[in-house]
């Protein structure tokens, strides 16, 4: 609508003005023209008599004449009329033989020489006010302006209606896409309006079937993968059902039956994608720390739990949290020290509630590089702080890393509630290194 509008404007306007120039060209000439036909009409008057009276009664019959705007100048020097061109002008026409408009206050004033026996020469003089020269100017260029106007308007509306199927399907092809960005993969375009949007939205639909099918190999990958560690976790069962009895037996077994529950809610995970739902994340961290407890035991780290003593629901489903701090938690069993003291405190905040994991370990000093999916530079696959990172901003959150109060590493995750905060608790276990029993 814009560039019809700017080169419809610039058409109408070249022209507009040409054409608005000539109407009052000719309004001036036709003033002129007809002041000529008057001044002429007292050409046989004066070549017949030259008598004073009979002169008034034929300006009298002229319409300029009638009006008071006519003279006539006599070679002896009389006037017959009130006058207005000088004595200069009135010769100069006397001289060219030719009429002429002279410039004279108020208007113009038209100079008809006229001759008379024996090489006399009178001069007609034919007064023209300003007003005369430019009758009907103003009107005719008010209808060209609205002529102009509705050409404009027209060629602005007919643009519109024919870029608007071109507007509708760039609209729907960018829904679309913010759609498939959103998560929504079954999202799909019917291509319409111009060629190129045609096929950038047979492209859309293309990618967008590339992307599905992409994902579903990649879970049906995944859940295989899983699927094949069953067979050494049979033989894993089998073996600590030999152990016989005793609590490091009896610990074997339940890590056994823990790890057989995480690998069939992988399998069970990737087969079904796209689950959302909310969890208590107080509730998620005392069972996990109750599980990790073990680990830190037999390894000597003292541990504390703050803040999880009452509830604080967060827009994640309860195994996802629960993965989420065992990536984190294991980051800290497998990159510190066995000894190293760590701490998880549940931060219930104004619409977002963060946990946080601090360790006294040596901390991370390359935090993007830590970051980077799949990038580690101790040996580990590098996935544990993105599945964090992952997780917090699929709530709209985020993941912080920075020095934490016991001298290592504190890695913040905040998860997006829109919850107002509630009452912040505490639980901990014996400040003691040493062994230690569930919370």
């Amino acid at each position: 609508m814009l560039v019809s509008l700017a080169v419809t404007s610039m058409v109408a306007l070249a022209f507009l003005i040409p054409l608005g120039l000539t109407v009052r060209e000719i309004a001036r000439d036709r003033a002129l023209s007809d002041a000529e036909r008057q001044a002429g009409a007292l050409g046989p008057a004066l070549a017949i008599t030259t008598d004073r009276p009979a002169l008034e009664r034929a300006v009298a019959s002229t319409q300029a004449g009638a009006a008071g705007r006519m003279t006539v100048h006599l070679p002896e020097g009389t006037a017959i009329g009130p006058g207005w061109a000088g004595r200069a002008d009135l010769d100069a026409a006397a001289r060219a033989g030719r009429s002429f408009a002279a410039h004279v206050p108020g208007g113009f004033a038209l100079l008809q020489p006229v001759a008379l026996d024996h090489g006399r020469i009178a001069v007609v003089e034919v007064f023209l006010p300003g007003a005369d020269l430019s009758r009907g100017v103003w009107a005719a260029w008010a209808v060209m302006t609205c002529v102009a106007v509705a050409l404009v308007a027209g060629s602005v509306a007919v643009a519109d209606r024919l870029a608007n199927g071109a507007v509708r399907s760039a609209r729907r092809l960018a829904g679309a896409a913010g759609a498939l960005g959103d998560g929504d993969l079954s999202v799909r375009v019917d291509p319409q309006g111009p060629p190129e949007l045609q096929e950038a939205g047979k492209a859309f639909n293309a990618m967008a079937d590339r992307v599905t099918q992409l994902l579903a190999a990649e879970r049906e990958m995944a859940a295989d993968l899983s699927h094949r560690l069953r067979t050494p976790l049979a033989a894993l069962r089998l073996n600590a059902g030999a152990l016989g009895s005793g609590e490091p037996a009896d610990q074997t077994r339940q890590a056994v039956d823990q790890l057989e529950r995480e690998v069939d809610f992988i399998i069970r995970a990737v087969r079904t994608p796209g689950g959302h739902g909310t969890c208590d994340a107080a509730e998620v961290l005392r069972g996990r720390l109750r599980f990790w407890s073990v680990l830190a035991e037999d390894e000597g780290r003292s541990w504390d739990l703050i803040g999880a003593a009452h509830p604080a629901p967060v827009p994640l489903p309860a195994a996802e949290l629960a993965a989420l701090v065992d990536a984190l938690l294991g980051n800290v069993f497998r990159h510190t020290p066995e000894g190293t003291d760590f701490a998880v405190t549940l931060h219930p905040g104004e619409g977002m509630t963060g946990i946080l994991i601090a360790d006294a370990g040596p901390g991370i000093t390359d935090s993007p590089a830590a970051l980077t999916r799949g990038s580690s530079g101790r040996g580990s696959t590098g996935l544990g702080l993105d599945i964090a990172r992952r997780a917090a901003e699929s709530t709209g959150g985020n993941l912080r890393i920075d020095r934490s109060a016991l001298g290592g590493a504190q890695v913040q995750v905040w998860l997006r509630t829109g919850h107002r905060p509630r009452p912040r608790g505490r639980m901990a276990r014996p400040g003691r290194r040493g062994r230690h029993g569930g919370t």
